[in-house]
C-alpha cells in the first residue's frame, strides 16, 4: 500500500450530526454513510469551529480557529496562510475541487488547487449554470431552489435528477477520478451545497419521506431561556419567528432528509468507482459538514448557535491503514483537525503553530485540549469551549453564560450556569477559554479574568416585517420577464 494515500474530502453544507442511520437515526436512509461507519472510524462528538459557512470553511482550510484567522462570520477570509490544498500540492498531490467552497471575498480563488469545477449557491454565473444552460434549462433562475420568503418552504427541484447540483458534483468527481494523473496521489474535495436550504430535491427523491413520519421538534421546558441574540436575529430574517406550524415543520424535515439521502446515493457512485479501480483502501476518505441546522428544535432555524444541533457535525473517516473499522470515538474533535490528519497520513511534518490534532492519534487514545468555537466578535461575539464532560458558551450580546453537561445521545435541556453546585465547573471552563485566548494573543474579548463588556447589538424590531432578508437570484432579470401591466410593486 502507498505511503502517500489519496485523500477524498466529502463535505456537505448544514448537515446535523444526527442524520446517519448507523449512528442512531432509525428514520433516515443512508446506506453509503452506514458503510463508512462500518469500515471506518466515527467521531461522534465533532464540532465546527464556527457555526456559519465562510468562517467554518476558512478554519477547515487553514487548520486554525476563527480567533486565529480573524474570520468569524460570513466575511472576508485572510489573504495569507497556507491551505490544505497548498500543503498537499507542494508535496506533489494533484489537487482538485468541485462544488461549493464559499471562499470570500474571491469565490474563484484557487488557493492551492490545480483545477476547480466552480459552483456556488444562489444561481450565479458558474460552471454549473453553464452546464444547465447547455442542457436546455437556462430559464431556471434559482437552480438550487428559491430563497428569500421561500427559504424554509420545501420545494421540488425545477431540475431533473440527472441535472441536479448533487448529481453534477458527483459526476464531476467521477470525471476527475477517471482522468486524473495516476503518477501522483490526488486530493479531491467534493463539496455539496445540500442539505443547505432551500430544501429541494428532484423526482423521485422529494417523495422518499413523508411528513407524518418525521419527529416533532425538540422543545424542552423553558427552551426560550437557551436563545441567544443570534437565535432571535436569525429567526427573524429567515421568516421563522411568527409561530410554529408543525405540519410545515415536519415537511421541512422530510425534505431535509431527502437531500441527505440523495447525497448518500451519489456518494455511493464515487465510492463504487474507487472500488472498481482498486483505490478504495489507498484513499483516506473524510466525510463531514461545515455546521448543522436547528430544523425547528428550540423553535429555531438555521445555524449561528453552539447548541449541538447547529455546531455538531458528522465526521467519518475511512482509511484502513490508520483508522480502525467500526470504531466510534466520543471525545470532542474539531474540523481544524483535518489538516494535521492529512499531513500525517501523507508523511508530512505538521507545523507547530497549527492547533489541531491528527484524528488517527486521537482515535488511538491520544489526549487533546478542549475544542473551541467562535461566531462574531465584540458586541455580538459568541464563544464555545467543549471538554469531555461539559460544554461552555458565552454570548456577549446577552452577557450570558451557559453550561451544559455533555451527553452523547441527548440534546441540551437545562443551563447549569448560575447554580451554586456548578460554580467551580463554570469558572473553570471560563478560565480555560479566556486563558487560551490570552495565550494566543487574542485579547479582544478578554478583560483580565472576565469577559470584556461591549455595547450590545441593537435588538430585533418589534415590527414583525422589519429585518426580513432578500436573496433573490437574478431578481432584475425575473422582473423583466413580466408582461405589460404586471409588474411587482416591491422590487
Amino acid at each position: 500500500m502507498s505511503s502517500r494515500p489519496n485523500i477524498l474530502v466529502v463535505m456537505t453544507d448544514q448537515q446535523r450530526f444526527d442524520t446517519v442511520a448507523a449512528l442512531g437515526n432509525n428514520l433516515i436512509q443512508t446506506p453509503v454513510l452506514d458503510r463508512l461507519v462500518r469500515e471506518g472510524t466515527s467521531f461522534t462528538s465533532a464540532y465546527c469551529p464556527s457555526p456559519v459557512c465562510v468562517s467554518s470553511r476558512c478554519s477547515f482550510v487553514l487548520g486554525k480557529y476563527p480567533h486565529q484567522t480573524n474570520c468569524v462570520s460570513n466575511e472576508p477570509m485572510p489573504e495569507e496562510g497556507r491551505s490544505i490544498m497548498q500543503y498537499l500540492n507542494d508535496a506533489g498531490y494533484q489537487t482538485h475541487g468541485i462544488g461549493k467552497m464559499h471562499f470570500s471575498p474571491d469565490s474563484r480563488r484557487m488557493w492551492g488547487y490545480e483545477s476547480r469545477a466552480y459552483s456556488e449557491e444562489g444561481g450565479g454565473n458558474d460552471d454549473f449554470k453553464e452546464f444547465i444552460d447547455q442542457n436546455g434549462y437556462g430559464h431556471i433562475v434559482a437552480p438550487q431552489g428559491e430563497r428569500s420568503e421561500y427559504y424554509y418552504i420545501p420545494q421540488p427541484s425545477q431540475l431533473p435528477e440527472r441535472l441536479h447540483h448533487t448529481s453534477w458534483v458527483s459526476d464531476k468527481s467521477i470525471e476527475f477520478l477517471k482522468g486524473r494523473d495516476t503518477s501522483r496521489p490526488f486530493f479531491l474535495w467534493t463539496s455539496y451545497i445540500k442539505p443547505h436550504p432551500p430544501f429541494e430535491s428532484p423526482v423521485p427523491w422529494y417523495r422518499l419521506y413523508r411528513p407524518v413520519e418525521m419527529p416533532l421538534p425538540f422543545l424542552p421546558t423553558d427552551y426560550e431561556l437557551l436563545h441567544t441574540w443570534w437565535h432571535k436575529h436569525q429567526n427573524r430574517y429567515k421568516y421563522r419567528d411568527q409561530g410554529m406550524d408543525m405540519n410545515l415543520l415536519r415537511t421541512m424535515r422530510a425534505s431535509y432528509y431527502a437531500c441527505i439521502s440523495m447525497i448518500d446515493y451519489h456518494l455511493g457512485r464515487i465510492l463504487a468507482h474507487l472500488d472498481e479501480t482498486g483505490e478504495i483502501d489507498n484513499t483516506l476518505i473524510l466525510y463531514t459538514s461545515d455546521h448543522g441546522e436547528h430544523l425547528g428544535d428550540y423553535n429555531c432555524y438555521g445555524k449561528r448557535s453552539f447548541l449541538d444541533v447547529a455546531a455538531r457535525v458528522p465526521l467519518l473517516v475511512r482509511y484502513p491503514e490508520r483508522f480502525e473499522a467500526g470504531r466510534r470515538h466520543a471525545s470532542p474533535v474539531s474540523l481544524i483537525d483535518a489538516l494535521p490528519t492529512f499531513l500525517s497520513a501523507a508523511g508530512l511534518e505538521t507545523e507547530e503553530e497549527l492547533p489541531g490534532y491528527d484524528l488517527a492519534s486521537i482515535a488511538d487514545g491520544g489526549s487533546r485540549e478542549a475544542v473551541l468555537g467562535q461566531l462574531g466578535r465584540e458586541g455580538n461575539g459568541l464563544y464555545m469551549l467543549v471538554g469531555d464532560d461539559y460544554k461552555y458558551i458565552y454570548s456577549a450580546a446577552d452577557r450570558e453564560e451557559y453550561l451544559f453537561r455533555k451527553e452523547e445521545h441527548k440534546l441540551e435541556e437545562r443551563n447549569f450556569a448560575g447554580h451554586a453546585a456548578f460554580n467551580s465547573i463554570l469558572s473553570g471552563y471560563r478560565r480555560r477559554l479566556l486563558d487560551r485566548f490570552k495565550a494566543d494573543g487574542y485579547d479582544t474579548p478578554v478583560d483580565g479574568d472576565h469577559w470584556r463588556l461591549f455595547p450590545p447589538p441593537p435588538p430585533n424590531s418589534a415590527t414583525p416585517d422589519a429585518g426580513l432578508l432578500y436573496q433573490d437570484a437574478r431578481h432584475k432579470e425575473v422582473v423583466e420577464m413580466f408582461p405589460e401591466g404586471y409588474k411587482p410593486r416591491i422590487r
